[in-house]
């Protein structure tokens, strides 16, 4: 049947420039906010908000979660004037970097500034997520009792605060859906906090504590997860024993995501392990497992009636041996995720190439990333057996010893869809340790192979080739890291000219200089950040940078003996301007 052109007619007579006339007569203000209230995602939105000034109203209105990935890059106070019914806020304060202690203490990045604003103009906020954000006790307490309506808190990398804090939280926030404590700086006085929580409290859906390190009251703990009928999340920390797991699995079997406490040998007799193992068959609905400190293989069988189900599992907590994951993978045949330790070596990573068709994720940590041990680590030969048997990897974060060019050609031939490739060899200038020579092609198959590539860690023995490479192919690519690798400044010149879409770029222990940084000049207002530590940069390159680019922030992290060279280069864009808190060692230029 032939189609009828009239149909098309419409599309065809769009004139782009008359957007906003377009919008006015074919979109009344509440059909346009209704639509726009569909939209989720954050990049969405912002495109249509630069469609039209109605367009801009429209969306202006309707939202109610905001996401700013630097906190410094506007302020609270801009944010409240343009965006007045906000709900939920996810929040980024420092660098990456400073995850491996590279930006030093009371750098930054406070959230007390932010809360303020928010009390005034947000008291109807809900959610609040923050990640490398600077949190004290007194601003949890504010937070506890200025938003009477608060459901959700989420603390990543976030330090200065306690348990003390975290205790104003559970005794203030009376509707409380989501606490959710990851992998921060904080200090653990007592585990009372979980004794804060009224006794009539019942909305809990997320609890992780994971990362903490205090005793627990574990009377407390299982009288809140008895009342939380509707929890789906909860994550534990090591000094929850196995027969306690078991209590507090029988009365929550509607678990979706776990993560166990300890698994020390000798803490079950017969009885407590079958019905551990029972606990575990009757829930029904896990898809995401993690914990397992000090696994004792004697116990880990009790996991696997509850395994069939499972998408993620998460073991980059405990030294799991590639005998022991074999045995456990063959009951996850769904697993599209999954992290370990090096100690499972090659042989475990051909156990995942076997038994997890589906896998799109793949983390491989190293258990001690100073001790190089081909004995109890990962190499090429482990990567390429799970790309083999893992056609739909799309992620992989691999720390080995060794590599080599045909293994990586070989990796991406069988898995072309990589969207993150993060390779970090651990000896920094390593080459192809069979041919001795540079790691280029390794990465230039990389980005020629995948073409939806956005983000890629580099390391090893490079030269210019590899930037030129990255450059000429990587089109899509959002986030560059290079580490301990580098030629001259025209290859990280090729990159900023090549890759139209680069919206980070991280650079550590690199012989890049001014030429380099220089380069990127016209990039860097539509980039998020630029992060330079140990390279060539000197403070005249970077004052260069300043004058010429004044819509920039380009602040110094300034080394007590350091002489010209700018040890810690930071730009990023801001419509805020310099920043108003910056300590004594960071000068902005």
């Amino acid at each position: 049947m032939e189609m009828n052109p009239s149909l098309k007619k419409p599309r065809e007579s769009v004139d782009l420039s008359k957007m906003s006339e377009l919008s006015q007569s074919a979109f009344p203000d509440e059909v346009l906010e209704k639509v726009l209230s569909l939209v989720q995602s954050h990049k969405d939105r912002n495109s249509a908000s630069l469609v039209c000034k109605d367009w801009y109203n429209a969306e202006r209105w309707t939202r109610t979660k905001l996401f700013i990935g630097n906190c410094y890059s506007v302020t609270p106070e801009i944010v409240a004037r343009r965006f007045p019914k906000i709900k939920s806020v996810t929040l980024k304060g420092k660098p990456r970097f400073s995850d491996f202690n590279l930006v030093p203490e009371n750098w930054g990045a406070d959230i007390q500034a932010w809360l303020d604003v928010f009390a005034k103009v947000y008291p109807f906020l809900e959610e609040l997520r923050l990640k490398r954000m600077a949190v004290t006790d007194e601003s949890l307490e504010f937070l506890a009792k200025s938003f009477l309506g608060f459901k959700a808190l989420s603390l990543l990398s976030c330090d200065g605060f306690s348990t003390d804090g975290i205790g104003s939280i559970a005794a203030h926030c009376k509707n409380l859906t989501e606490l959710d404590i990851q992998e921060n700086g904080m200090d653990d006085i007592s585990g009372s906090w979980l004794s804060c929580f009224p006794d009539d409290f019942t909305s809990l859906e997320v609890l992780n504590f994971a990362s903490m390190n205090t005793e627990i009251s574990k009377d407390a703990l299982e009288r809140l997860v008895g009342r939380c009928k509707s929890l789906r999340v909860l994550k534990v920390n090591k000094n929850v024993t196995l027969p306690q797991l078991q209590r507090l699995l029988v009365q929550a079997p509607q678990l979706m995501e776990l993560g166990t406490g300890c698994f020390l040998p000798d803490q079950l007799t017969s009885r407590q392990y079958e019905e551990l193992e029972s606990a575990f068959s009757n829930c029904k609905h896990l898809h995401s497992l993690s914990g397992f400190w000090e696994a004792n293989r004697r116990y880990l069988p009790s996991l696997y009636a509850a395994c069939a189900s499972l998408t993620f599992l998460n073991l980059s907590h405990e030294t799991i041996r590639s005998g022991e994951l074999s045995k456990l993978l063959v009951h996850c045949p769904n697993l599209r995720r999954l992290w370990v330790l090096d100690t499972v070596n090659d042989k475990g990573l051909e156990a995942v190439g076997t038994s997890c068709p589906l896998l799109e994720e793949l983390r491989v940590f190293p258990a001690d990333p100073f001790e190089e041990d081909m004995d109890h680590g990962v190499t090429e030969s482990g990567f390429v057996a799970v790309s083999a048997g893992c056609p739909k990897l799309q992620y992989v974060l691999y720390f080995c010893w060794q590599m080599t060019n045909a293994a990586v050609a070989t990796i991406v031939h069988n898995c072309p869809n990589f969207t993150h490739f993060r390779l970090c060899i651990m000896s920094p200038g390593q080459p192809d340790y069979l041919t001795n020579e540079p790691m280029d092609e390794a990465f230039g198959a990389v980005v020629k192979t995948c073409k939806k590539l956005q983000r890629l860690s580099i390391s090893g023995r490079l030269t210019d080739l590899t930037f030129e490479y990255i450059g000429k192919y990587a089109k899509n690519l959002e986030t560059l890291s290079v580490a301990f690798a580098g030629g001259t400044d025209w290859g990280m010149q090729c990159v900023l000219d090549g890759c139209s879409k680069l919206r980070k770029l991280e650079i550590r222990d690199s012989p890049f200089g001014n030429a380099a940084l220089l380069s990127g000049m016209g990039k860097y207002e539509s980039m998020r950040c630029l992060w330079m530590s140990a390279c060539r940069v000197t403070m005249n390159g970077c004052r260069i940078l300043a004058r010429e680019r004044p819509r920039l922030n380009v602040e110094v992290i300034k080394d007590e003996h350091s002489d010209d060279y700018a040890d810690k280069l930071y730009v990023y864009r801001s419509v805020a301007g310099p920043r108003r808190d910056a300590p004594p060692f960071v000068v902005t230029l």
